[in-house]
């Protein structure tokens, strides 16, 4: 990893935290009604036919898709891995028998300084917001914590940055075979090899909408 890209890492953890916006932007308004088919909690698998990064074999779980569009995190993309001493360090917080590491996931091209945990529903904070019966996500710097000591998830996925879709694109991009839809597996998001988990999500999808 260059200083770079650690430095903003870390001025990102400092501030891991999800702007308002950036949820907003995917979330029903008003208490109106969705009237289509929600693909939040479930997984894309990009067609074999896209070339080129950021999105060239990817998987991504769903957190939310309603009409004001889509947002998404790259579960399959690992960047580096980081000891969980070394960030808690870094973010000014001492202390002593902290082990363990953290794996950092490249989650999409859009506010790549942007931190987000998707994890097991064994943990919930005040900021946590559910994605599927399975599968949760909390984007504040004391799920970090609690990590270190032991009192966090007992599965997680630490990721920067999301990938986005405005209104009805998500859906014209399925309709074009960009992209195919899976179940929201556990096994899948947190378990399976990430270097096979383009190929068993794709094995799994679905043909139709």
């Amino acid at each position: 990893m260059s200083l770079n890209w650690l430095g903003r890492l870390i001025l990102a953890l400092v501030a891991l935290v999800v702007p308002v916006t950036a949820l907003n932007a995917a979330r029903p308004c008003c208490g109106e009604t969705p009237t289509h088919v929600s693909l939040a909690g479930q997984l894309l698998i990009a067609s074999p036919t896209i070339r080129g990064p950021p999105f060239d074999h990817a998987v991504i779980l769903v957190v939310r898709h309603n009409e004001g569009g889509a947002m998404g995190i790259i579960i399959n993309m690992p960047v580096e891995e980081l000891p969980l001493a070394t960030i808690l360090k870094m973010l000014g917080e001492s202390g002593t028998n902290i082990t363990g590491k953290v794996r950092i996931f490249a989650g999409g091209p859009v506010q790549p300084q942007i931190g987000f945990v998707i994890h097991s529903p064994d943990y919930r904070g005040p900021e946590t917001i559910t994605v599927n019966e399975h599968v949760l996500m909390t984007s504040t710097s004391q799920i970090l914590r609690d990590i270190s000591k032991n009192k966090g998830p007992t599965k997680s996925l630490v990721a920067f940055g999301y990938a986005g879709w405005a209104a009805g694109q998500l859906e014209e991009e399925l309709r074009r075979g960009v992209w195919f839809t899976a179940s929201g597996d556990p096994n899948l998001i947190f378990d399976e090899d990430r270097q096979k988990l383009w190929d068993s999500a794709y094995a799994r999808r679905t043909q139709d909408l």
